[in-house]
């Protein structure tokens, strides 16, 4: 099998240093990569016909009131990958308000990336998708309103990207000025764009569930597979969402190697159809509805160095309702003053 086309495949070291339970690095660079930094800033920005196929939604529901104050000239944009309900058994939710259904949108990721105002530095924390909140109302965005629940932060998508908006700042205190949501069923379409990734797993992973049975070793995954080991929950450590977290980041870096390579950008019809796949999969808040848009913000966070790059998953505890869930931990409070008041947040969280 030919791993020679400029790609990087993931070996064991770098899985075992993708593990860490908190400190990851590259994560927020491949993660907006796959929403146009692959590609040379300039090629993004000519390609002003894939701008149709960008939807947008408001930002925010209803009015100002309750919106945390901006105290800095920072960019704090919600990175979401939305995954349709029908995906998932009802065991991974139930029918609880909040917990999951049989139906609707919830966000299978969620990162808080925030670009400091002087464009030196990007600080990330993701945000676990089982964690439990007293989600906010919302208003009707031309998706349904919700009224207000406890129970876990994904459900809020349910009710539109602005909902999710919405409880994102009300569990961070953090103003959020963008959001960009990737459809993890046009995720496949995107792998697929490339020709499949090459992976290199430690160890066979099988998951009836997420329909994912893969052997150990090197192997390319056509988008089918892909999107299975970027799902699964029952294959990895203890089933959690937590636990799931490292082959998310996994595939978000394989996909940004295979779509830098030479292969990609040096022939036009592959190019265009990586774009296109990757517009076709995203909704964007009104002010990012464009390619050039969208290559803006690429232009800012892919000028900042790669060591001035810091991936956090949010510090979290055992939810006392339900152990299978998260919830905020008091630390997460000195990462999230430290986001509003744009200072780093490395070595805040052991």
């Amino acid at each position: 099998m030919d791993f020679s086309h400029g790609t990087s495949s993931i070996g064991p070291r770098r899985r075992r240093r993708l593990a860490a339970k908190y400190r990851r690095r590259r994560t927020v660079v491949a993660t907006l990569a796959i929403l146009v930094i692959a590609v040379p800033v300039t090629i993004v920005a000519a390609v002003h016909n894939l701008s149709s196929n960008i939807s947008s939604a408001p930002l925010r529901a209803g009015t100002e009131s309750g919106v945390p104050e901006k105290l800095t000239d920072e960019t704090n944009v919600l990175i979401l990958g939305s995954d349709t309900r029908d995906l998932e058994s009802a065991e991974d939710g139930g029918s609880a308000p909040g917990y999951g259904s049989a139906e609707g949108a919830r966000s299978d990721a969620m990162i808080l990336a925030h670009v400091a105002a002087d464009d030196s530095r990007i600080d990330a924390v993701q945000i676990p998708r089982d964690t439990i909140m007293d989600v906010p109302a919302c208003e009707d965005t031309g998706h349904g309103g919700s009224e207000a629940f406890h129970g876990m932060i994904n459900s809020a998508l349910n009710a539109g990207p602005a909902c999710s908006v919405s409880a994102v700042e009300k569990l961070t205190g953090v103003r959020l000025d963008h959001f960009i949501e990737v459809d993890f069923d046009g995720f496949a379409t995107i792998v697929d764009a490339l020709d499949g990734i090459p992976v290199d797993l430690d160890e066979p992973l099988q998951d009836e569930k997420a329909k994912l049975d893969l052997p150990a070793g090197e192997q390319m995954l056509d988008g089918t597979d892909a999107l299975a080991l970027a799902r699964t929950r029952h294959a990895v450590g203890d089933g959690s969402d937590i636990s799931r977290m490292g082959n998310q980041q996994m595939v978000m870096e394989a996909i940004i190697d295979r779509a830098k390579s030479t292969r990609t950008l040096s022939r036009p019809d592959r190019l265009y159809s990586f774009l296109d796949a990757v517009t076709s999969s995203l909704r964007v808040d009104e002010d990012l509805d464009s390619v050039t848009a969208l290559a803006s913000l690429a232009s800012t966070a892919s000028s900042v160095p790669e060591d001035a790059i810091n991936f956090e998953i949010m510090p979290w505890a055992p939810a006392p309702e339900n152990p299978n869930r998260v919830v905020s931990a008091p630390e997460a409070e000195d990462v999230f003053t430290a986001i509003i008041d744009d200072e780093p947040i490395a070595d805040l969280v052991d």
